[in-house]
């Protein structure tokens, strides 16, 4: 558990909504990226947040979502689309399930 994650560590949550605000940002900015721009972007988010461990909930989960999509680009040879990203449509599709 941290300071502003109040769920024992290896249980499911629900992202807060900074954090999921944060995710959408980096993933409209990703759209069309390719691995290099998208490593470029990750190595950015991480120099402007500093250290993570002081960094808020927000921060780390852009960092977060950077690293997972630079990861997810490695193989992929192609730019970066959230129709083509697993994890996100499995996001949605679990959030309207869940309605």
């Amino acid at each position: 558990m941290t300071q502003d994650d109040p769920t024992p560590s290896g249980e499911p949550r629900e992202p807060t909504p900074a954090e999921r605000a944060a995710r959408d940002r980096v993933r409209r900015r990703a759209e069309g990226m390719t691995h290099h721009r998208a490593a470029d972007a990750l190595h950015a988010a991480r120099q402007a947040a500093g250290d993570l461990t002081a960094a808020d909930a927000a921060t780390r989960a852009e960092v977060a979502e950077w690293q997972r999509i630079t990861d997810a680009l490695f193989d992929h040879g192609g730019p970066y689309t959230t129709e083509a990203d697993a994890y996100v449509q499995g996001e949605l599709t679990a959030r309207r399930e869940a309605r």
